[in-house]
C-alpha cells in the first residue's frame, strides 16, 4: 500500500523548519567553536573598528523597516557578524563594492540557492542544511581577493623599505622619509603599498599618534611582514636606535625568505605534478595501450 502524498503545503512548511533548524546547527557550532574573549586593551580589532572618517556600513538597516533589513539584524545579531565583515571589507581596501552589506546579502543569497537549489531538484527537506555551506562560501571569495592584495603588497615592499633606509640615511625621520617617497610617486602608478601608507600619513596628520597609525597600518594588511615592520619601528621609535640598519637587514631577510619559498614552491613542482598524471594520463596511457586487447578479448581470442 502506497503511503499518501505530502501535500505542497507541508513541503514549504519543512523547507522552513529545515533552514530555520540549519542556522540553529550552524549558531551551535560556531559558538562552541568560537576562541575566549580577549582582553580589550590588547585587542588589536578595536582599535581598527572605526577608520578614519568612517560609520558603521549597517547604520543604515531600519530595526522596524522591510523584511530584508530585519533579516540582516537578526543575522548581524544572531552570528556576531558585523565586526568580521567589517574587518574583512578593511583588509579587501575598502573598495567600493562590494560593501560590507553587499557581502552579506550575498551570503545570504547563496545560503538560499544553496539550501532552496537542493530541496527544489531532490523533493528532500533536510538537504536545505546545503544553506549553512552556501553561508560560508562567499568567505572563501573575500579571502581570495583579500590574498591576491596581500601578494601585491608583498611584492613590492622590501623595495619600499629599502627606499625608508635610504631616505632616513639622508637625514629624515620615517615618517617624513614616507612622505618624501609617496611624493614621487605619481597617483596613476601607486599600488596597493603605496595607498596604505598615504592612509597611514593621513592618519598622523589628523591627529592619531604615530604608534596607532602603524598599528592601523598592520592590521589593514593583515601581514605578519607588515606586523613586523610596524613592531620593529615602534621599538626603535621608543628606544631611539637607529633605524637604517635594521630596516637594510630586514628588507634583506624579507627577499631571502621570498627565495626560500621559491625555491621550495618549485621543489613542490614535481610532486604535484602526479596528480594530473594520475588522473588524465596515466587512464588515457592504460585505455590505449590495453584497448585492442580487450577488444580481443570480447571477439573470442587474443589475436596471436
Amino acid at each position: 500500500m502506497s503511503e499518501p502524498p505530502i501535500s505542497p503545503g507541508t513541503h514549504w512548511l519543512l523547507f522552513g523548519v529545515g533552514v530555520v533548524g540549519s542556522f540553529a546547527f550552524y549558531t551551535t557550532v560556531s559558538r562552541l567553536l568560537a576562541p575566549p574573549p580577549e582582553d580589550a586593551d590588547s585587542d588589536l580589532s578595536k582599535l581598527a573598528k572605526k577608520e578614519v572618517g568612517t560609520s558603521s556600513a549597517f547604520s543604515t538597516l531600519n530595526p522596524n523597516g522591510s523584511l530584508i533589513d530585519r533579516l540582516d539584524l537578526l543575522l548581524l545579531k544572531t552570528f556576531h557578524l558585523d565586526v568580521k565583515l567589517e574587518e574583512l571589507h578593511m583588509m579587501m581596501g575598502r573598495p567600493l563594492k562590494p560593501s560590507p552589506l553587499d557581502m552579506l546579502h550575498l551570503k545570504e543569497f547563496f545560503a538560499a540557492a544553496f539550501g532552496g537549489g537542493a530541496f527544489l531538484l531532490t523533493g528532500q527537506w533536510f538537504l536545505v542544511v546545503f544553506g549553512v555551506a552556501g553561508f560560508i562560501v562567499p568567505d572563501s571569495i573575500f579571502n581570495g581577493r583579500i590574498r591576491t592584495r596581500q601578494q601585491g603588497i608583498m611584492r613590492n615592499f622590501p623595495t619600499m623599505v629599502d627606499l625608508m633606509a635610504l631616505t632616513i640615511e639622508a637625514g629624515l625621520d620615517y615618517m617624513a622619509a614616507i612622505e618624501r617617497i609617496l611624493k614621487n610617486i605619481r597617483q596613476d602608478q601607486r599600488t596597493e603599498l603605496e595607498n596604505e601608507f598615504e592612509k597611514m600619513v593621513n592618519e598622523v596628520r589628523l591627529g592619531y599618534t604615530r604608534r596607532d597609525a602603524l598599528k592601523r597600518l598592520a592590521m589593514r594588511t593583515g601581514i605578519p611582514e607588515v606586523r613586523s615592520f610596524v613592531g620593529l619601528i615602534i621599538q626603535s621609535d621608543e628606544l631611539g636606535t637607529s633605524l637604517v640598519e635594521l630596516l637594510r637587514n630586514y628588507a634583506a631577510d624579507m627577499r631571502f625568505r621570498r627565495l626560500n619559498k621559491a625555491e621550495k614552491l618549485a621543489a613542490q613542482a614535481a610532486t604535484k605534478m602526479l596528480i594530473p598524471l594520475f588522473i588524465f594520463i596515466f587512464p588515457t596511457v592504460f585505455i590505449m595501450m590495453l584497448a585492442p586487447m580487450m577488444k580481443s578479448l570480447v571477439a573470442g581470442g587474443l589475436g596471436f
